[in-house]
């Protein structure tokens, strides 16, 4: 998402490398750069404008600390100026009585109804009970795409049957949510291509009956300054709480999640990152600005282990690495812990861009295919084989490369990668033995 704007911010402060002080001269050059990279970001003119005056103001004023070199200081000035701009993190709202609304609001195409279905998952995970309702009585098949995705990710949907009035719909969702126990009903509303008083009069009806705790903006950021226009109306008519950014995992620039809490003042709350339902996370500045700055988000990737990781597995797999027991199959399962976590790209733009991570190719491509490949490869061997990897001769990788579709070369290779992790593993063991075995000493066990 924001790869090209780190790349460019990245060149600026290295250009500021290894000057003794921080002239103005080469901060104007430092902050032209920046500018350019903000600008190839699609971040909004104002906005830009904004930031580097007060870059600048900071720069020269008092507040650098004499102690940073002067590409620390404009890293430490921009970073803070980019946290100031997102703002801090801000929580979804919930009425003090329940259920509480959440209404989803938005023009034709955003993404609305797919994130009313991420929505409820991200809900039910977090302890709530949802109930989902579509109020877009105009486009066709539009309640029964709801119901296709709260069947899909589990959410109980009220479906207004028997009328096509938005209102009744929603007071029947509220007497539903009431008598089933349901804290949070999510109203998919509809949209327009554009932006009318049609639209507006029904959301502004539905807000009157409703009272939301929160009204969501669904915002596709890859048309970047489009979707910041869009927000601002909403915002304007209506008093939007908050936005959700879809599409965030693509190749968008990044310029409408610097751009839309300035311009509009409603703060991003949550982000589409994929496809998948569960691909939707709350909006978190601090790691966003980490990821500008090429700093990473080794938290964010931390919590993606925990919560896709299968702790039985991960007991299993430290106690076969103790024991030297590393098989085929627990290379397999490796790669699919791996790839639970999210596509090898989004992993990858999570880590730093600094010591040993700085030596990754840019354009360095993952091939998911291979990935899958190599799984293949490996379900294609028998039992026998993959715990004891010893015993494929010739014709045995034949046949697996027949049964995978592969070539004998491609099993080799799968068979070279495992030997190496394996090794590796071992010598992880060794060190585990040689760590107990001095934990022991210390303890006066023999």
């Amino acid at each position: 998402m924001f790869e090209t704007l780190t790349d460019k911010l990245q060149r600026a402060f290295k250009n500021l490398r290894g000057q003794g002080k921080l002239s103005e001269e080469h901060l104007d050059a430092g902050l032209a750069e920046i500018r350019e990279a903000l600008l190839d970001g699609d971040v909004n003119l104002q906005v830009i404008d904004e930031f580097i005056t007060h870059v600048r103001e900071k720069a020269l004023g008092s507040e650098v600390l004499l102690q940073l070199s002067p590409e620390q200081q404009i890293v430490k000035i921009v970073r803070d100026e980019l946290a100031d701009l997102l703002g801090r993190e801000a929580r979804p709202e919930f009425a003090s009585r329940p259920p509480s609304v959440w209404l989803i609001v938005g023009l034709q195409g955003s993404g609305k109804t797919t994130s009313t279905g991420k929505l409820g998952k991200w809900l039910a995970e977090h302890g709530h009970r949802p109930l989902v309702v579509s109020t877009d009585v105009y486009r066709p098949a539009a309640r029964e795409q709801l119901a296709q995705v709260a069947k899909a990710t589990g959410t109980p949907i009220w479906p207004g049957a028997g009328t096509d009035k938005p209102l009744d719909i929603v007071r029947g969702a509220t007497r539903e949510a009431k008598l089933s126990a349901c804290d949070v009903i999510l109203v998919d509303t509809a949209g327009r291509l554009h932006i009318d008083d049609e639209l507006m009069s029904e959301l502004s009806m539905l807000k009157r009956e409703l009272a939301p705790a929160e009204i969501l903006f669904v915002a596709d950021a890859m048309i970047g300054q489009d979707a910041v226009r869009s927000a601002g109306e909403f915002h304007k008519r209506l008093g939007v709480t908050g936005v959700i950014l879809t599409k965030m995992d693509g190749d968008a620039r990044g310029g409408a999640a610097l751009s839309i809490r300035k311009v509009t003042g409603a703060p991003v709350k949550f982000v589409g990152v994929g496809e998948k339902y569960d691909a939707l996370e709350p909006f978190l500045p601090d790691r966003i600005v980490g990821r500008i700055l090429g700093m990473g988000d080794v938290l964010g990737l931390i919590e993606r282990a925990q919560k896709t990781v299968d702790e039985k597995k991960a007991r299993e797999l430290e106690r076969k690495l103790r024991q030297n027991d590393f098989t085929l199959a627990d290379f397999r399962d490796q790669l699919q812990q791996i790839r639970k976590m999210g596509s090898i790209e989004q992993l990858m733009g999570m880590l730093p861009k600094v010591g040993p991570f700085a030596k990754i190719p840019k354009d360095a491509q993952i091939d998911e295919k291979q990935l899958r490949q190599t799984e293949a490869i490996i379900n294609s061997m028998t039992v026998s084989e993959r715990d004891d990897d010893s015993i494929i001769n010739g014709k045995r990788r034949r046949r697996i490369a027949a049964g995978s579709g592969t070539s004998v070369q491609e099993v080799n290779q799968v068979l070279k990668q495992y030997a190496g992790m394996r090794r590796m593993m071992k010598q992880y063991g060794s060190m585990a033995k040689m760590k107990m075995r001095g934990l022991g000493k210390l303890a006066g066990i023999k």
